[in-house]
């Protein structure tokens, strides 16, 4: 049986993460993530496709390009802005869950809309590194 194969995509700023805000998002940078990822996904035996960028288009075009069985996708900024990238992802008919690293429900008005949420198959929001974790574990399922 061949390994599930799950596709991890951060959006914008998120390779600021350690430097930017760590009284929101923490002081664990978006590499240190990416190790606690790659070694729970190799505990679970899955193989990994680990994305991010600052740019709506690359974004895009990756999920286009997606050979994947599950997303695990933290849209940060773009959450509330990217129709294109919702379309995109909607196109695929790939499963997915959406992360964020803060609880957006406990910040900014504009941060609680999500233009993901309803096609996702769960949210999670708050849990910090951890957050990508539990996804991972459910994704392997």
């Amino acid at each position: 049986m061949a390994k599930k194969q799950i596709s991890i995509i951060h959006g914008p700023n998120l390779n600021l993460l350690g430097q930017r805000e760590p009284e929101v998002y923490g002081k664990t940078s978006l590499a240190e993530i990416n190790e606690l990822i790659q070694g729970e996904a190799n505990k679970l035996n899955v193989t990994l496709d680990i994305f991010q960028s600052n740019s709506e288009a690359e974004i895009v075009n990756h999920i286009h390009q997606l050979k994947a069985d599950f997303m695990i996708i933290n849209p940060a900024a773009f959450t509330h802005t990217s129709v294109a990238i919702r379309d995109a992802v909607a196109g695929i008919k790939m499963p997915f869950i959406e992360v964020h690293i803060s609880n957006v429900f406990a910040r900014e008005t504009f941060r609680k809309e999500s233009f993901f949420s309803d096609i996702a198959v769960a949210v999670i929001s708050g849990l910090g590194a951890e957050g990508y974790l539990a996804a991972l574990r459910f994704a392997a399922k």
